[in-house]
């Protein structure tokens, strides 16, 4: 296996830099997802540390997916707005990031909320190396079609700040590792509000951080776009993104099977979004 180690301030240049690095230096894989005439991946294994990852600029304008879509996946991770669509035995989702993280559901024990358990251990130690949050489920993720990437978050504080590490097994380097690590930054920052200090420091651990050979031609445009534009023209505000980030939340409103108590949620994220 190879390995790159990546070093940025803010989080779309971290991933810019990482994807990059991936496309460059990356082992060619089989992976199993691929068809008769697909390209092996480029695979590596990758630290991303993100010094500053609530520095604006926060979004990268090349990565695949509106920003409305970014909105609703952070509503996914923080809110748990599509909880109710897991039902394995109906052919549907097997489990949601939240699910797992906040109503962890251990047999014998009964459900757990890690994140709150991270927050209050935080509280009583701040030096803590025991505050972490965990998804896989031994007794069932090896026999499921899709199981957990994501794995661990472990946190600390530090200089007043609370820092977060991110550890993935299988991380989508172009189409999904931005959406990641926007989202679980955003989990930090609310863990960080709830603890009461700062966020800080943001590292992205994946075992398996790839570009799928299906989409190397699609990935080309990708290429175009940090070769051709200066760095500054690579990147939105939040302020930029805010309109569309609104229209997520409307998105999310207008589904008729939307929970009473998550709807509740994306209205005032949508009031704090349109400053009301």
């Amino acid at each position: 296996m190879k390995s790159i180690h990546i070093v940025e301030r803010t989080l779309p240049l971290a991933w810019e830099a990482s994807v990059l690095a991936c496309w460059k230096d990356g082992e060619a894989f089989p992976t199993e997802y691929d068809k008769p005439l697909d390209p092996p991946s480029r695979d590596v294994t990758a630290l991303i540390h993100v010094t500053h990852p609530f520095e604006e600029p926060r979004i990268h304008r090349a990565f695949p997916g509106g920003l409305d879509f970014l909105e609703v996946y952070r509503a996914e991770m923080l809110y748990g707005v599509h909880d109710h669509w897991i039902d394995p035995a109906a052919g549907k989702w097997e489990y949601t990031y939240h699910q797992r993280l906040f109503a962890y559901d251990v047999p014998g024990l009964g459900v757990i909320d890690q994140i709150a358990a991270v927050i209050d251990k935080l509280r009583a130690a701040p030096h803590t190396r025991r505050a972490q949050a965990i998804t896989w489920q031994p007794w069932n993720d090896q026999n499921i079609s899709d199981p957990a990437c994501l794995q661990r978050l472990w946190f600390r504080v530090s200089g007043g700040r609370l820092h977060m590490n991110t550890h993935i097994r299988s991380n989508d380097a172009y189409k999904a590792a931005f959406l990641n690590m926007y989202a679980f930054t955003e989990l930090q920052r609310t863990i960080a509000a709830a603890v009461g200090v700062e966020p800080g420091e943001y590292m992205h651990i994946a075992d398996s951080f790839h570009i799928y050979g299906s989409y190397f031609q699609e990935f080309e445009g990708f290429l175009q776009t940090v070769e051709r534009r200066a760095p500054q023209d690579r990147v939105y505000t939040t302020d930029f993104a805010r309109d569309f980030l609104i229209e997520g939340c409307d998105t999310l409103l207008a589904e008729a099977d939307m929970p009473p108590d998550k709807k509740t949620l994306i209205q005032k994220r949508r009031a704090e979004l349109a400053g009301e």
